[in-house]
């Protein structure tokens, strides 16, 4: 099955600093999957630069945190950032679209283990990154889920 036929889009929260929609200084991506791994696409502008013309680092490491963690609704699990090591390799300039994708390495019990990786246009890898999250408390999902997410629109594709 192709990517395109096998994709779906991932909810958001609207205020969200990486996903949501009505975060007037948020990034305002989509995230998708395909059962499998979860990516993003998103393209620096001038006030996302550390150095001049170049990606700040923290950005990055912001949108592979998200996506990394995103994973774990691939097994009905709601996680928060346990600990997560980034490793820069390439510079990502301003203007420069970046696709990150992330995929489960294992679930023991509470802790999920993931990876993920940041890709220039000519697939070089910009950072990688790999993580433990653990899975929220079932009544505090229960709490979020009743205020945070809003689902996808049906015509949502990348």
């Amino acid at each position: 099955m192709s990517e395109k036929s096998a994709t779906r889009r991932q909810p958001g929260y609207r205020k969200c600093f990486v996903c949501g929609n009505e975060n007037p200084i948020g990034l305002k991506v989509a995230f998708y999957h395909d059962g499998q791994k979860v990516w993003t696409e998103f393209t620096p502008g001038d006030q996302h630069q550390g150095y001049p013309g170049v990606m700040h680092g923290g950005i990055i490491y912001t949108l592979l945190d998200e996506t990394i963690g995103r994973v774990a609704f691939l097994k009905d699990m709601w996680v928060v950032t346990a600990r997560m090591q980034v490793r820069y390799r390439q510079p990502v300039h301003v203007g420069q679209k970046l696709r990150i994708e992330a995929e489960i390495v294992r679930v023991r019990g509470r802790v999920l283990e993931a990876a993920g990786r940041a890709l220039l246009p000519d697939g070089k890898v910009a950072a990688e990154a790999n993580g433990l999250f653990m899975e929220l408390p079932a009544s505090y999902r229960q709490e979020l889920a009743e205020i945070v997410f809003e689902e996808p629109s049906e015509g949502d594709s990348p």
